[in-house]
């Protein structure tokens, strides 16, 4: 069964850091991008990272120089370290295939199988 499980979010102050993890089931990292989108209520979703297959990485413009995605391909387990994070971070956080007909180029032209998401607030 084709699935992920996100984990890692919690509570944090304002300029701290988290790591969230996905680990996948039903497939492979070596053969699908997987990453993140977010949604806090009453917003729109928002892109956050992609990492490829071969390694290749998309951030949005609103995380990027703050957040780093990277992958255990022996745990089949994707990561996302956020780093100096602000209140405006705050939204479930939501792991899953990337799909980018073109290349990481830009944003994900569609999500599939995402999990049931992960909740990280910023707040002091």
């Amino acid at each position: 069964q084709v699935g992920v499980v996100e984990s890692g979010g919690g509570l944090v102050q304002p300029g701290g850091s988290l790591r969230l993890s996905c680990t996948a089931s039903g497939f492979s990292l070596w053969n699908y991008a997987i990453g993140w989108f977010r949604q806090a209520p009453g917003k729109e979703r928002q892109d956050v990272s992609c990492i490829t297959s071969d390694g290749q990485t998309y951030y949005s413009d609103l995380v990027k120089g703050r957040f780093t995605i990277s992958r255990d391909m022996s745990l089949n387990t994707a990561y996302l370290q956020m780093d100096s994070l602000k209140p405006e971070d705050t939204a479930i956080y939501y792991c899953a295939q990337c799909w980018f007909p073109e290349g990481p180029y830009g944003p994900p032209s569609r999500y599939e199988n995402a999990g049931r998401g992960t909740q990280v607030t910023v707040s002091s």
